[in-house]
């Protein structure tokens, strides 16, 4: 990876639609250039996807959720039980494996509270995994982001670039 795959990868984690020719002109590098360059970072699974990102608001997701999960065995089998819940749920958009109080970190996101008490009473709680639910509900989101900092990527001297696991 080098400093135009760095530059490729910033600009499309701002805008995934730009055209080969407009991500070129901002890398800096000729339409088929880029083109290469884009579709070997597709391939070898750097950018993992394209989407389009949705107002949680807007469709009338108004309440965000961190929900702990505390399993009520630590097994295989039961970890599994719990993992295919969560597939299920769409309300959740992140699930986590976590060491420490919490087995899992889940963050969902939900109409209202009326279907969060649902959610928890009717799927969490009636699930025989789970031993412990804890909620804590956003009041006000600080910051939202879907972009990962490339700047451990960039040389610290000219001439230089980091390698990374591809």
């Amino acid at each position: 990876m080098d400093i135009f795959d760095i530059k490729l990868l910033e600009a499309l984690q701002r805008d995934g639609r730009l055209t080969n020719y407009d991500l070129a002109e901002k890398v800096g590098l000729s339409a088929s250039q880029c083109s290469r360059r884009r579709l070997a970072l597709e391939e070898d699974g750097t950018i993992a996807s394209y989407h389009a990102a949705l107002s949680a608001e807007k469709v009338g997701l108004t309440v965000t959720v961190f929900v702990q999960v505390t399993l009520a065995t630590h097994s295989p089998d039961n970890s599994q039980h719990f993992a295919e819940l969560v597939e299920t749920l769409e309300e959740v958009q992140e699930a986590y494996a976590m060491a420490g109080e919490a087995d899992y970190l889940l963050k969902m996101a939900v109409p209202d509270l009326k279907a969060l008490s649902r959610i928890m009473a009717e799927k969490f709680l009636a699930h025989t995994s789970v031993a412990h639910v804890r909620s804590a509900i956003v009041l006000d989101r600080l910051k939202q982001s879907s972009r990962l900092p490339l700047r451990h990527l960039v040389p610290a001297e000219a001439g230089t670039v980091r390698r990374t696991a591809r």
